[in-house]
């Protein structure tokens, strides 16, 4: 996809305190070009860090409220850009995430994905970059809220171990 120009630059992070823990995520959306600049977060009371990461781009991606955007998502997590950029999620999909963990996640990252033109740029964390840092910021004090409610996949799934 050679996009060049992007309409919507989405920076995201999570973050879990234990893996799995009290878990956040936290979202800073540009609009390019324009003064918009709009902040999301949101925790969940046992998760993980991954959860969190993917969480973040797809609450972003269905604030939305157009179809066909150009978008940049920047993000510090490997896990969710090379998944995507590598073409990884794709495969998985193929094989219905089999083995696969998040598996709801990537269904429904998938969903959205394929309403706009999505490109992932990596950026290294706590690395002094302004959105990121923001991004970190609410993803940590998402996670410090009480009465977080449950994810509740995630706590279905992994009910042996909790």
């Amino acid at each position: 996809m050679p996009q060049t120009s992007f309409e919507i630059i989405i920076y995201t992070d999570g973050a879990a305190r234990g893996n799995p823990g009290p878990g956040g995520y936290g979202i800073v959306m540009e609009w390019v070009g324009k003064a918009y600049r709009k902040e999301l977060s949101g925790g969940f009371r046992l998760t993980t860090n991954n959860r969190m990461e993917l969480l973040a781009v797809i609450i972003a991606l269905e604030s939305l409220k157009k179809d066909k955007l150009n978008v940049l998502v920047v993000s510090d997590s490997k896990y969710v850009v090379d998944a995507v950029e590598k073409g990884w999620v794709f495969g998985w999909e193929k094989k219905y995430f089999k083995n696969r963990k998040n598996p709801d996640l990537w269904i429904r990252f998938l969903k959205i994905y394929r309403k706009h033109q999505v490109r992932f740029k990596w950026i290294k964390g706590h690395n002094q970059h302004l959105q990121n840092e923001r991004c970190d910021a609410l993803a940590v004090q998402a996670s410090l809220q009480k009465n977080l409610p449950a994810d509740l996949f995630f706590e279905k799934e992994n009910a042996q171990l909790l």
